[in-house]
């Protein structure tokens, strides 16, 4: 028989974002603000996403409208930007 882990020890999962930012780059970040990236190409920036969550398409979201990286570790709501998000 497989070991079994409790729920709070197993991997926890991240939904990423994907947009553009007002440089036309390509920006992923995760739900926690934590983990993120500029990429060139909306190709690289899905595999970046779909590598760093485990190879879940599901948890991508692609974001309309301009989309600024900010890796400022801070709760925000989905579909909030840095230029939304409101004041701590």
């Amino acid at each position: 028989m497989g070991q079994t882990y409790p729920p709070s020890t197993q991997l926890q999962q991240h939904q990423f974002r994907i947009g553009r930012d007002h440089h036309g780059h390509w920006v992923v970040q995760d739900d926690s603000g934590l983990t993120g990236g500029l990429f060139v190409t909306r190709s690289d920036a899905l595999k970046f996403a779909l590598f760093e969550n485990g190879n879940r398409p599901q948890a991508v979201i692609m974001m309309p409208g301009l989309f600024e990286l900010d890796m400022t570790p801070h709760a925000k709501t989905p579909g909030e930007t840095p230029h939304t998000a409101r004041a701590a």
